[in-house]
């Protein structure tokens, strides 16, 4: 195999220490500071790069000519209106990867787009690679190296999210652990001359969290249909959550948060709509709490709707659903459940908790890496699946909503690949990156 067993054990290895950090000296998480607005944000700028892509309508035959002296029974059929067509979706039960580029990325960790054919990489250390044309450029559009830390597993350059009106304001925002160990969410801009290279001087500070242990440090970053900046931050990290930050809503911790970063260009405010805003005993940034370590999360471009992976403790790995029209506020239900199943106790009280649509035992993986419906146009047959892999084993599921409103599941591949992202690009085809390899892999039928 590809991966040898050594790699494998080692990767493993380094995965579960992750999970048993000692205890720190200082267990207390500081609150940052922010700027909550006196009055109301202003409505949501629409994400533009969140527009649902639509098959072009076949083309229809134009009639023929009619001749100079047409007879006095002759008539012309008139050609039919096009409409859009829904596109018919079924669950899938076979898929393929297809190298793209093989070996070139260093401990990649993210694929993005900023709403055109280019695609970004996040490589842990602290930068971020441009594929253009299938060909990866040699000089890196963003380098920080110089103020990340990426020696432990989970720290690190994260992700990157581009501004809806990036074509026009050059913002881009990344999420990464400082020399310090603390999460950093920051924004950058472009070079105004060259659009492959951004300015590393750039950087504003928007939001920091002190995190007490180096490991579950979440991640993601994503602009919603709203066009709030959603952020993934993890429980602090150890193990089973020794500082209760999951079932604590007065952190940061443990949450899915949602952000008006276009208050201006230096603060972000708190949306109106967000679900806490009105309750001083929990932060108002919250979208979502109760979660472990929700390392990717995604929108479905069409419908809205929202799937987080939360990387469990010892047992379990899930897949939680979050429909378009919530109003957030939504406990996950972590560390009272792993999963669906009682964490640490024969039995628990589930009442306003949400159970995962999908769940595998560790059995099958130890870390579940969240991947995206697919939506694109180059093959249809994957139309409306959701892809997921597992970490340390390889595999790879899809997840399907049927009629009914039910879900079911299959695995669909056993691979060697150390799976640590899907991405998507501006088509809405997935791509999956090798953590390992550095390789970067296209998802087909």
């Amino acid at each position: 195999m590809p991966h040898t067993l050594a790699i494998a054990l080692i990767f493993l290895s380094s995965l579960l220490a992750a999970c048993q950090i000692a205890t720190p000296t200082e267990t207390t998480v500081a609150t940052p500071e922010i700027f909550t607005p006196t009055t109301a944000p202003t409505a949501p700028i629409v994400a533009t790069n969140t527009l649902v892509n639509t098959i072009e309508p076949t083309a229809v035959p134009a009639t023929a000519e009619p001749s100079a002296e047409p007879s006095a029974t002759a008539t012309i059929t008139p050609s039919p209106t096009p409409t859009n067509t829904p596109i018919p979706e079924s669950a899938v039960d076979s898929i393929k990867l297809l190298p793209v580029l093989e070996g070139v990325f260093s401990r990649p960790l993210y694929l993005t787009h900023a709403a055109d054919d280019r695609l970004f990489i996040v490589e842990q250390a602290g930068v971020i690679r441009i594929v253009k044309d299938g060909q990866l450029l040699e000089e890196p559009f963003l380098d920080i190296r110089d103020r990340v830390a990426s020696i432990q597993l989970e720290q690190g350059l994260l992700s990157v999210a581009f501004h809806p009106d990036y074509s026009t304001n050059g913002r881009f925002f990344v999420n990464y652990t400082d020399l310090g160990g603390t999460t950093q969410l920051s924004s950058f801009l472009v070079t105004p001359d060259n659009p492959d290279q951004a300015d590393a001087k750039s950087e504003i500070i928007l939001l920091s969290i002190d995190q007490p242990y180096p490991n579950h440090n979440g991640g993601q970053l994503q602009f919603g249909p709203d066009g709030y900046l959603y952020v993934g931050v993890g429980d602090g990290g150890s193990a089973n959550d020794p500082l209760l930050n999951g079932q604590d809503p007065s952190t940061l911790l443990g949450t899915l948060l949602r952000l008006d970063v276009d208050h201006s260009d230096s603060i972000y405010a708190i949306p109106a709509t967000n679900p806490f805003v009105d309750d001083d005993s929990r932060r108002n940034e919250i979208w979502a709490w109760g979660l472990r370590n929700p390392w990717r999360f995604s929108f479905d471009r069409l419908t809205g709707d929202l799937f987080i992976a939360d990387v469990g403790q010892n047992l379990w790995e899930e897949i939680h659903f979050q429909d378009a029209i919530s109003q957030g506020g939504e406990n996950y239900g972590w560390n009272i459940l792993e999963g669906s199943h009682c964490f640490l106790a024969s039995e628990c009280d589930t009442e306003g908790l949400e159970l995962p649509i999908f769940e595998y035992n560790h059995q099958e993986g130890c870390s579940v890496t969240g991947g995206y419906v697919y939506r694109g146009h180059e093959f249809l047959t994957l139309y409306g699946n959701y892809f997921l892999a597992d970490f340390c084993s390889g595999k790879i599921w899809r997840i399907f909503q049927d009629p009914d409103g039910s879900w079911s599941a299959a695995p669909l591949l056993d691979t060697d690949q150390v799976i640590s992202s899907f991405g998507e690009d501006v088509n809405g085809e997935l791509y999956l990156l090798d953590h390992v390899l550095g390789s970067l892999y296209q998802l087909q039928p």
